[in-house]
């Protein structure tokens, strides 16, 4: 089941509370490609949500004066020379330490003051990561193609991993220090969100959904999705992380498809042979029997991979767990927060 957002009254301090006494570290992350017009506005709006938090602004080679915008709106501004919004992330989550990272699209879509909530959400249930499940406010801002495609697709991943999000592919997430230090990030562009929700799905790791306003663009804003190419490139990420973390059910399946092809070929000559004692048609003889080989070595090969993603999936658990979490960190930081006071009284 999903966590439950509603927060009980005996729950600590909200986020303005956290960051001002818990002195917890707040880094809000935003990819760019070409968002002169937008990325004032989310640098200006997120310092006004998260007054403590340091903004960073990655640009991924833009070709506009997006970099000189964000900097002037008083975010820390750094480049990643490799094109895609995978290449940022992963770059992103290697060079930036801190203790809750928000990762939001620089086209100011998203809601910036629901921000707060989401990272009350994360640290009073110690979950790992907050996804901004996107309602549209302003009319047709959420293309239909897109909803459908995220509708489509995030069914069938929520179908092999589990049930426990309703918006794979938002661009607005809150994570835990420990989701973001165990995450590998291998993918490129926009399939980025796709291998996130799979992380924490596969890791069994406590998350929530939140909802948050999805905004239209701004006037010379475009988008730079594509409903079907990315959305195929997303299908086929969804295929190869099926591959790597699901072999038996990858190979399994394949193995089936190929043993009932093979026995469809076979039965004919089979019923024939019964009748007549003779094999008339042996390349269709052949033809099954190579089939049925490929099934039984497809059946062993998930077999084999599935022990061997076992070995990986208990390794990125080892790795998850080397990191606190959010609650842990609290506690530590509340803890070192009492001892000085403790001295300075004394």
């Amino acid at each position: 089941m999903r966590a439950d957002i509603r927060r009980d009254s005996r729950d600590t301090a909200g986020p303005s509370d956290l960051v001002h006494t818990v002195l917890m570290r707040i880094a809000v992350l935003v990819p760019c490609f070409n968002e002169e017009v937008a990325i004032a506005h989310v640098v200006r709006d997120f310092r006004t949500a998260l007054p403590t938090a340091t903004i960073y602004v990655y640009d991924n080679n833009s070709r506009d004066n997006t970099a000189s915008c964000a900097q002037a709106a008083g975010a820390i501004v750094r480049h990643e020379p490799m094109q895609g919004k995978g290449h940022v992330i992963r770059r992103m989550f290697s060079d930036i330490d801190a203790d809750i990272y928000v990762l939001v699209d620089g086209d100011n879509t998203y809601e910036a003051a629901v921000a707060p909530k989401m990272i009350e959400i994360l640290a009073t249930q110690s979950l790992d990561m907050v996804v901004g499940r996107r309602l549209a406010t302003e009319g047709p801002v959420y293309r239909a193609g897109h909803r459908l495609g995220n509708t489509f697709l995030t069914r069938v991943v929520t179908t092999i991993f589990g049930n426990r999000t309703s918006d794979m592919l938002s661009g607005y997430r809150v994570f835990s220090r420990r989701f973001v230090k165990s995450f590998p990030a291998l993918s490129r562009g926009f399939e980025i969100e796709t291998e996130l929700t799979v992380h924490a799905l596969e890791l069994r790791m406590p998350m929530a959904d939140v909802d948050t306003r999805y905004g239209a663009r701004l006037p010379g804003s475009t988008s730079k999705l594509s409903t079907y190419k990315d959305g195929l490139r997303i299908l086929g990420a969804i295929a190869m992380l099926v591959k790597e973390d699901r072999p038996m059910q990858f190979f399994g399946l394949a193995s089936i498809a190929a043993a009932l092809l093979s026995l469809l070929l076979i039965y004919p000559v089979f019923l024939e042979y019964l009748r007549t004692g003779l094999v008339p048609r042996y390349p269709t003889a052949v033809l099954s029997a190579a089939i049925m080989i490929a099934a039984i070595l497809s059946f062993f090969t998930g077999l084999i991979l599935d022990t061997v993603t076992h070995g990986r999936r208990e390794m990125k658990r080892l790795a998850y767990l080397s990191h606190d979490s959010v609650a842990v960190t609290i506690e530590k930081q509340q803890g070192v927060a009492r001892r000085t006071r403790e001295s300075q009284s004394a």
